[in-house]
Order: C-alpha cells, then structure tokens, then sequence
C-alpha cells in the first residue's frame, strides 16, 4: 500500500530536529523565514551553510558531515533550499549520515524544487523524500485539520 504525501508530511512534522541545508541569516529570505518559523514552532534547527558561523542564535555547520557526531545522531528531517542541481550532494551526505546513524528519516525539498535522481538515490536508501514542498505552509495547513 502506498502512503499519501499527506501521512508521509505528517510523519516528518512529527519529527523534532531539521537540519536547514541553505539557510540564510537575512530575515527577508525563504529558508530563514521557514526555520525561524519551525524553531518558534518547537523544532530544533541545524543550520547548514557554509559561509555562516551562526543564524537564528544556532552554530551553523558547512554542511551536514562537518556536524558533529552528537548532532548527526539527532538529525530527523534534512529541509533542503538550494537550487535542484545542488541537491544530490546533500542527499548523499544524508545517505552517509544514515548508514553511520540510522537518521535522517526524511529529504524535504522546498517548494521550487526537485530533483528525481536525487529523489530515487535516498528512497533507495531508505530515506522518506517530500519534493516541492514548503515546510512551514504544511505545518500551518496541517495544523488545522
């Protein structure tokens, strides 16, 4: 039986630690605008950007290996805003991460973006794939029902 996007939605919602892969630390941008959101809603935020050394008062991390062990472990959701030809590199730090850890659960692309190798590479891997979706607006929309 196939699950719905909508129980698989509900599912990573249910998790509490997103690395935020792409994150910025200006206040007009998506990805800062959803983590602050998500944090605010009672979710740990991992941000993930190289060129930061902290956004939303969180440590910031190059990318999703150079976390450190303890925080790899509790890493449930990777929500990822980058362009769809960037994301199959962070799909395969997910994957490494999931062999070493058992976690992330979960690849979720935000809205604007898909990319199918990718999509395939990580459900191969027994990870959980939203593509194209926004994050905050599920939890609103979700939050209602």
């Amino acid at each position: 039986m196939e699950t719905s996007i909508d129980e698989n939605i509900k599912s990573a919602l249910e998790c509490k630690t997103i690395a935020v892969v792409g994150i910025s630390r200006e206040p007009n941008k998506d990805s800062h605008k959803v983590a602050n959101y998500l944090k605010a809603n009672g979710y740990r935020i991992v941000p993930i950007n190289p060129f930061e050394d902290e956004v939303l008062g969180e440590k910031c991390y190059k990318n999703l290996l150079e976390t450190p062990d303890e925080v790899q472990k509790t890493i449930e959701v990777v929500d990822i805003f980058r362009p769809s030809q960037e994301v199959l590199p962070i799909v395969e730090q997910a994957i490494r991460l999931k062999q070493k850890h058992g976690k992330p659960l979960f690849i979720w692309m935000q809205l604007g973006i898909v990319n199918m190798q990718a999509a395939e590479l990580a459900e191969k891997a027994g990870l959980t794939v939203i593509m194209n979706r926004c994050m905050m607006s599920e939890h609103k929309r979700l939050k209602r029902t």
